[in-house]
């Protein structure tokens, strides 16, 4: 059986915690009554093993088995410096 991995991109938020980020990820949809279109937002906390990622950074994660209470997520690449 073939599983697919989820992968986000998205913008860090905050790196206050030791080896953690906390990523945005926004996606739009359309509303299901009257169509408009919704900008939804999600926040992920990520694992960052060297901690080399800054508030404004461009980053993608994905989808991995728990590390801790709230992580679920594991920062595969720096996109973009801010």
């Amino acid at each position: 059986m073939n599983k697919r991995i989820k992968e986000n991109v998205g913008i860090v938020v905050s790196n206050k915690m030791n080896k953690t980020i906390v990523v945005t990820v926004k996606r739009q949809t359309s509303h299901k009554k009257y169509g408009k279109i919704i900008t939804k937002t999600n926040k992920y906390y990520a694992h960052d093993e060297l901690n080399e990622c800054n508030i404004g950074d461009r980053v993608k994660i994905q989808e991995t088995k728990p590390v801790s209470k709230s992580k679920r997520w594991n920062l595969i690449k720096l996109i973009q410096k801010k």
